[in-house]
């Protein structure tokens, strides 16, 4: 098994590092997954030698099970929990809440500018726009201007129809069942 693994290591040291070309993904809708599927990609990323970064808009710095994996796939892996714990009140944002939204976006667009990254996942942008933490317009300015060989996934609940138009693709997922319905509650590893 060993050489098995050695021999992809070489192959993927030989292989020419970055994306010929980024593509804008959405993974938006009422069901569970989207953050996991976001994370999946990123770790197919990371396995072809890509850096990969996630700056979370809604989570703040408490642990959580992506964090510690990305702490040991640091540095190819990093994700930036830029919002409060806790929860956002959706008819009432707080001004904190709406400065650490600010914030991220700004990241968002270093990071761009800087071109530290192969792959950028906005994670729970969707819901930032929808609770008006960030403009719309400020997101799809960033799209815009994104650099060619950026792969960019926004994601999180209620995507505007303007990302959705925007994006080479779209995945919308859909909740035909959740144990959270019968009472089962989050489970570390799991949900966390």
């Amino acid at each position: 098994m060993t050489s098995a693994f050695s021999a992809v290591n070489k192959k993927l040291k030989r292989k020419k590092m970055g994306l010929d070309k980024g593509l804008v993904q959405v993974y938006t809708g009422e069901g569970k997954g989207k953050t996991t599927a976001a994370l999946g990609l990123a770790l197919r990323a990371v396995g072809r030698g890509l850096r990969v970064v996630m700056i979370q808009f809604l989570k703040g710095d408490q642990e959580t099970g992506e964090l510690n994996m990305a702490q040991r796939l640091s540095p190819e892996l990093v994700i930036k929990p830029m919002g409060r714990d806790g929860f956002v009140d959706p008819g009432n944002p707080s001004p904190e809440d709406i400065g650490l939204a600010q914030e991220a976006l700004k990241e968002a667009q270093r990071i761009l500018d800087e071109k530290v990254c192969d792959l950028l996942i906005l994670d729970e942008v969707n819901v930032a726009v929808s609770l008006k933490l960030v403009k719309e317009d400020a997101v799809l300015k960033l799209i815009d201007e994104k650099p060619g060989n950026v792969e960019l996934i926004l994601t999180g609940r209620g995507a505007p129809a303007s990302f959705i138009e925007k994006a080479h693709l779209v995945t919308n997922m859909e909740s035909t069942k959740h144990y959270f319905d019968q009472g089962e509650g989050a489970r570390d590893g799991i949900e966390s």
